[in-house]
């Protein structure tokens, strides 16, 4: 059985973070370890309270998968702080991980920040540079290209932008395009592809980009290509938005036993 490592904060309310990505491993039959970044206080409607994880803990938790089960593929999510994003530089670096999708974390959909706002830089210049593929959402991808992208043609603007910022790929998410015809954009050295789709009516879409980059991360493991990896993700996304539980009084969990 194939290895899967998930670095990012935990959701209390079991929708997005570790729990969504371990529940998304498990669907796709690899074995996921974790290390926690943070602890926070969230259910369906928002976040309440964030409790970064002290750096020396975050790099003991990598330093003990490392060792005893080193990952075939694994992803990163929310990473709090500066500190966190350097001990997590510095360990995919040290232990040579292949197989890296960097999800950048910087907003929850309920729009509470889960990244310090000066750690966005070291993150864009310490992390992307060691990406197999980023995942950023129009937001992220905006404050990681430094402008707008509000439309497929600045998606693959911003996608460009950061290939020549170090990424060996990148998948701009389009969630938040307006209007019901929906596209992700996997922008690559050898290209452009879209993956359109059409926009489920629900508001069940909690960790939605978390279970996308945990998903892409497990066919990594799997020994997917790319492109591959990347269909087969999205497909799994839209079915777990489909069977979503119907849970909690805001933003709902996914089925991620889709």
């Amino acid at each position: 059985m194939q290895i899967a490592l998930t670095i990012a904060g935990s959701d209390s309310g079991g929708g997005a973070g570790i729990q969504a990505d371990l529940k998304t491993f498990q669907r796709f039959g690899v074995f996921g370890t974790s290390v926690i970044t943070a602890v926070t206080a969230q259910n369906t409607r928002g976040v309440r309270a964030v409790h970064p994880v002290p750096p020396a803990v975050v790099a003991a938790q990598l330093a003990a998968v490392a060792e005893d089960l080193p990952p075939a593929a694994l992803k990163t999510g929310m990473l709090a702080n500066a500190a966190v994003v350097r001990e997590v530089a510095a360990a995919i670096a040290h232990y040579d991980f292949d197989n890296y999708v960097l999800d950048p974390v910087i907003l929850a959909s309920s729009g509470d920040r889960l990244l310090e706002p000066d750690a966005e830089a070291l993150l864009r210049d310490r992390l992307l540079p060691l990406a197999s593929v980023v995942t950023p959402n129009l937001g992220e991808a905006a404050l990681l290209a430094g402008y707008a992208v509000e439309d497929p043609a600045a998606m693959e603007r911003a996608g460009r932008t950061l290939l020549e910022a170090g990424a060996a790929a990148v998948l701009v998410k389009g969630g938040h395009l307006r209007g019901d015809a929906l596209v992700e954009v996997l922008v690559t050295p050898d290209g452009v592809r879209h993956f359109p789709h059409r926009r489920i009516r629900t508001s069940s879409t909690h960790g939605t980009g978390c279970t996308l980059s945990a998903a892409i991360t497990a066919a990594l493991a799997l020994g997917q290509p790319l492109e591959e990896a990347v269909h087969n993700a999205i497909e799994f996304v839209c079915r777990a938005i489909a069977e979503a539980p119907k849970l909690g009084g805001g933003c709902g969990p996914l089925g991620h036993s889709a």
